[in-house]
């Protein structure tokens, strides 16, 4: 802050504290002309409404001297009152943005990256190429340069685009979530159990058997949206270019995900927990469960047995976290069922924020699970963060393309993702067969 701005805060303060006084002392002055004469007298009303309007400048002088030194020290308080260090944040991201593009400066910092912002946006709202951008801008932009001509996201809006992927995606709020800056993440499992045996205080001791030990690895794979939007509405500035991108690519994203942690076939794409052959391997399979008819649970009254079965299949360390998965239309048809005292083995949600249980158990709504039909797996029940992780890796890069169709511009986003099943013991299927 100036000295002038100094001098400003600290006389606001001061002013702060008299107009406190007063209006404390005025309120009393009210308080006693109701008791003495049954009403307020308006001069002192107008008094202390005086006092109120003072009160109120000086607060707002000194609470923008507070945020003023905030700013200057480049540390805000977001939404939740935590504290972030702009600063630190930018040079987080300048870190691991320079892995890829080359880029190496000994302190990027907030003033850095408000002009690596400006610039973004300006030559993708403007122009494919950096031809009309001011030397500043150009190097403003050095940072997020790929070789391929596309810029790395600026933190905040790959932020935003990441949240409301997170807030989407049902997956990611049961499953493992990891985040990464290399091509994989890899992992190990126990196949086994280590041996064990009783023995006496001088007994000899046998050799027991050694658990096995496997390794698992899930590479991310490449994910794009391309939204388009004309070149007028870019240049007339009708939309907010930075809420129009964040909201349709984080739905394509989003939408796309979905699909592949449930039913991908690990080809360029997550491999979904569906895809798995029925079996016990941990590693290798997920256990189903049939209904023993085809395209359909079996009649009342035995129609829920086959999802006690499935439950109760689960070893009590997964089932203590337990959730059912199933699409709105397998919903739909499973709250019909009720159990041998023909009570709905279904219960709505009782409050909000709650959500609604089967046997006991919640139940999380996956659209992209199929439908009843003959063989399907419409229903799984386990714990999802246990069975699947999810792998992404950080940094969303963004590409201008106005040549593609003319008159619009695409805006060629990609993000990097994988997932896995990385314990098939942890869940279970229902599969409407006979």
């Amino acid at each position: 802050m100036s000295e002038l701005d100094l001098k400003s805060a600290a006389e606001a303060v001061t002013k702060l504290n008299l107009a406190w006084e007063s209006q404390k002392a005025t309120m009393d002055e009210l308080s006693a002309e109701v008791k003495k004469v049954g009403a307020e007298r308006p001069e002192t009303q107008a008094k202390f409404e005086k006092i109120e309007a003072d009160l109120i400048k000086a607060q707002k002088t000194a609470e923008d001297a507070v945020l003023a030194v905030k700013r200057s020290q480049r540390v805000v308080t977001d939404e939740k009152g935590n504290e972030i260090n702009l600063d630190a944040k930018a040079d987080q991201w300048a870190g691991v943005v320079g892995k890829e593009t080359g880029f190496s400066e000994k302190s990027f910092g907030a003033e850095g990256m408000t002009a690596y912002k400006e610039s973004f946006l300006k030559l993708a709202k403007k122009s494919f190429n950096t031809d009309f951008l001011t030397d500043a801008e150009r190097k403003a932009l050095s940072v997020g340069t790929d070789s391929a001509g596309g810029y790395f996201v600026y933190p905040d809006l790959s932020g935003r685009i990441v949240q409301k992927i997170y807030e989407t995606s049902p997956v990611r709020a049961y499953a493992s979530v990891q985040m990464i800056s290399t091509d994989a993440l890899e992992g190990y499992y126990d196949n086994d159990e280590a041996g064990f045996g009783w023995v006496s205080e001088l007994e000899a001791r046998t050799e027991t058997t050694t658990p096995a030990v496997g390794k698992w690895r899930i590479p991310v794979h490449e994910m794009y949206a391309m939204p388009k939007a004309s070149q007028k509405v870019l240049d007339d500035a009708v939309t907010d270019l930075e809420a129009w991108l964040d909201g349709k690519i984080a739905d394509k994203f989003s939408r796309a995900e979905n699909a592949g942690f449930v039913s991908g076939d690990g080809s360029g794409k997550p491999r979904g927990f569906l895809t798995y052959a029925d079996g016990t391997d941990l590693t290798n399979s997920v256990a189903r469960v049939k209904t023993g008819v085809n395209g359909a649970f079996a009649a009342a009254p035995n129609g829920g047995d086959v999802l006690i079965s499935a439950l109760y299949g689960l070893k009590a360390v997964y089932r203590s976290g337990a959730t059912w998965f199933m699409n709105t239309a397998t919903q739909s048809t499973v709250r019909k069922l009720k159990d041998t005292d023909g009570a709905y083995i279904w219960s709505p949600s009782i409050a909000a924020g709650q959500p609604a249980t089967l046997i006991g158990y919640s139940v999380a709504t996956f659209e992209d699970m199929p439908d009843i039909a003959n063989g399907a797996l419409s229903i799984a029940v386990g714990d999802l963060r246990q069975a699947y992780q999810v792998v992404d890796r950080m940094g969303i890069r963004m590409l201008r393309d106005p040549y593609t169709s003319k008159g619009s511009v695409l805006f060629y986003a990609t993000k990097r993702t994988g997932g896995d099943m990385i314990n098939g013991e942890a869940i279970k299927l229902i599969d409407f067969s006979a």
